[in-house]
């Protein structure tokens, strides 16, 4: 695996870009090194995080909003406070109900966000 080395250890939001990631999507990488990472991503009612897999393992928190998440084949309504766990290589993905933010962690750290 690349090694993209670390991440400041002071992050402040305000400082950091947003990178449009997809129609309604937005998102920050908030801190890495090559086993973690934790990325701020920004939805817009209606954007979709089209159904995806990959080997990283990912918890992530619902800060605000609302979504249809599917994990597997299951299907289920999160909301802010919520939170979620994808293992590596289930596919998965969300459509926004009510805008709002998620944390995600993932671990190792994302390389395709990276590049």
């Amino acid at each position: 695996m690349k090694s993209f080395g670390t991440s400041k250890e002071f992050i402040f939001g305000d400082d950091i870009e947003w990178e449009i990631v997809g129609e309604g999507l937005k998102r920050k990488i908030m801190g890495y090194d090559d086993k973690i990472m934790l990325v701020k991503v920004d939805f817009q009612v209606g954007a979709i995080g089209v159904m995806h897999q990959h080997y990283h393992s990912q918890v992530t928190y619902v800060e605000s909003g609302e979504y249809e998440l599917t994990i597997g084949n299951e299907t289920k309504t999160v909301r802010g406070g919520d939170s979620f766990y994808i293992p590596p290589n289930v596919m998965h993905g969300a459509i926004c109900t009510k805008a709002g933010i998620l944390i995600d962690v993932f671990s190792p750290i994302r390389e395709d966000f990276m590049e």
